[in-house]
C-alpha cells in the first residue's frame, strides 16, 4: 500500500510518517509512506492509494477529494491519533480507507 500524508509544509506530518513506518515495520508490513506539502498532491496523482490530510487543512477536503477522483481515497487523519503522533492509529485509518471500510 502506498500512503500519502499531505499538510501545510510536509513538516509536520513528516513526525507521524516516521511513526506510521514504525507501527507498519512492527506489523509486518512493507508500505511506502511519505509525506508532501500539499499544493505538491496533483504531481504525485497515480502514487498512492490513499491520501491522509493533517487536520489543520481539513479545509482542503473537498477539493483535494475532487482533485484525486477514483486515483485514490482522501480523508483528515483523525485529530486524536494525529495529535498523539499514534501512528498505529493513522495506519489503522489508512487500511480501512483502502478497503472500504
Amino acid at each position: 500500500m502506498r500512503i500519502m500524508l499531505a499538510c501545510n509544509a510536509g513538516m509536520s506530518t513528516s513526525l507521524v510518517v516516521s511513526k506510521m513506518e514504525e507501527a507498519a515495520k512492527q506489523q509486518g508490513k512493507d508500505y511506502k509512506i511519505w509525506a508532501v506539502e500539499q499544493g505538491e498532491i496533483e504531481d504525485e496523482l497515480g502514487n498512492f492509494d490513499v491520501v491522509l490530510l493533517g487536520p489543520q487543512i481539513r479545509h482542503a477536503l473537498k477539493r483535494v477529494s475532487k482533485l484525486v477522483g477514483d486515483k485514490g481515497k482522501v480523508a483528515v487523519i483523525d485529530s486524536v491519533a494525529y495529535g498523539t503522533c499514534n501512528g498505529a492509529k493513522v495506519l489503522e485509518q489508512a487500511e480501512k480507507l483502502v478497503q472500504g471500510e
